[in-house]
């Protein structure tokens, strides 16, 4: 039977209704997992209410025991403390900084013991969108894309740190950090390189939701297949 996510008791939190992913949904290669967490919602229960946003663009990035290398990826040289994370259970966030000043947030994938990760690089907001306006340092009638498009932007928006968030499983009930799947439908979903990386820059492991105005990047790139899931 499944699980209806609870993550609060606010008028904000009774928005966000569906199924909490269990770590069955995680325990799959980056490249297979990462097109099927489009669409699904990354909700964030604070001390204010809870913060959500629909994922609308992911990118996923090979473990080292992948046929395909992938030297863009942080588990490309084995464990670290940085990257301990992605070695670990699946179903878990990944949190780094970037540039001092932002972060990032990823999911891990894979199995136990085997690294992979999905980086989250863009949200369509869906609740709270005046505190992530606050957070973002905007004002509440900023244009969504400027909120949550792009990774640094919404961890910004969600309020999602390396020191609080970088490690919690985000299949716990519990936990302020979910994914949680209310059965939107995804029509189309568009393929392309992956942005903003220097190595494995021809690998197509960028999976958007196609045409929305939310997603990062440039307009022009081109994608390499369009398919429906």
């Amino acid at each position: 039977m499944e699980k209806e996510a609870k993550i609060g008791r606010s008028a904000a939190a009774r928005q966000i209704k569906g199924r909490l992913l269990p770590r069955s949904f995680y325990e799959a290669s980056p490249e297979l997992v990462a097109p099927c967490l489009l669409g699904k919602l990354l909700a964030h229960h604070t001390s204010r209410g809870v913060i959500a946003g629909r994922i609308v663009e992911v990118e996923a990035y090979l473990g080292p025991h992948h046929n395909t290398p992938d030297p863009a990826s942080h588990s490309y040289r084995g464990p670290t403390p940085r990257n301990q994370v992605m070695f670990g259970p699946p179903g878990h966030a990944y949190v780094y900084a970037i540039y001092g000043m932002h972060f990032c947030m990823n999911v891990t994938c894979d199995v136990d013991g085997v690294a992979g990760g999905i980086l989250i690089r863009a949200l369509e907001p869906v609740v709270g969108l005046h505190q992530m306006a606050r957070n973002r340092g905007l004002g509440v009638n900023a244009a969504q894309r400027l909120l949550t498009s792009g990774p640094g932007r919404l961890c910004q928006a969600l309020g999602l740190t390396r020191e609080a968030h970088n490690g919690l499983d985000l299949t716990k009930r519990n936990s302020p950090l979910q994914i949680i799947d209310d059965k939107n439908v995804i029509c189309d979903v568009a393929v392309t390189v992956r942005i903003g990386i220097r190595n494995a820059v021809d690998l197509p492991l960028r999976f958007t939701i196609s045409g929305h105005t939310c997603v990062s990047g440039p307009r022009n790139l081109a994608p390499k297949r369009i398919f429906t899931p």
